[in-house]
C-alpha cells in the first residue's frame, strides 16, 4: 500500500504589507510621543559678553528665580527660601554630581541669590552655572 506524500508548503513570508504596518507604527509613535518643554519662571536673562554653551544632562537640575524673587526649582515653585536647601539636598542623594544651573532674572534681588548660593555650600552643592544671553556687540 503506498502512501502519498504531503505537498510541502512554501516558507515564504508575505511582505505585501510589511511597508504599511511600519507606517503604521512610526505613526503611532510619532502621534503618542509627548516632549517635554520647561516650564519654570518668566524670566529674562542678563547680557553677558562671553558665553558658554554647557550639555544639558540628567544630572543638572534648574533654578529659576524671577523679577519678583520667586523660586522655581525644576518647574516646582519653593514657597521660602528655607526649604530650598532640603530640596537642593535631596536631590544631591540622588545625583551626587548634581550641577546646579541658575537661571536668574536681570532685575532679581542679588541678595537673593547670594543667600541661595551660600545654602548651596552648605549642603555641598558646589557645581554651579549661571544662565546668561549672549550680548551682541
Amino acid at each position: 500500500m503506498k502512501l502519498a506524500r504531503r505537498s510541502q508548503a512554501s516558507a515564504q513570508i508575505p511582505t505585501s504589507s510589511m511597508s504599511d504596518i511600519a507606517f503604521l507604527l512610526i505613526l503611532f509613535f510619532m502621534v503618542t510621543t509627548v516632549f517635554s518643554s520647561e516650564k519654570g519662571l518668566k524670566i529674562t536673562l542678563p547680557k553677558a559678553e562671553a558665553t558658554q554653551r554647557i550639555r544639558l544632562r540628567s544630572n543638572t537640575t534648574n533654578v529659576w528665580i524671577d523679577k519678583n524673587n520667586s523660586i522655581s526649582i525644576d518647574d516646582k515653585i519653593i514657597p521660602n527660601n528655607e526649604m530650598f536647601a532640603g530640596v537642593i539636598q535631596g536631590k544631591l542623594v540622588d545625583k551626587p554630581d548634581l550641577v546646579v544651573l541658575l537661571r536668574v532674572d536681570k532685575d532679581a534681588r542679588y541678595g537673593l541669590v547670594s543667600d541661595l548660593i551660600e545654602k548651596m555650600k552648605e549642603v555641598k552643592a558646589l557645581k554651579l552655572t549661571f544662565s546668561t544671553q549672549f550680548k551682541n556687540l
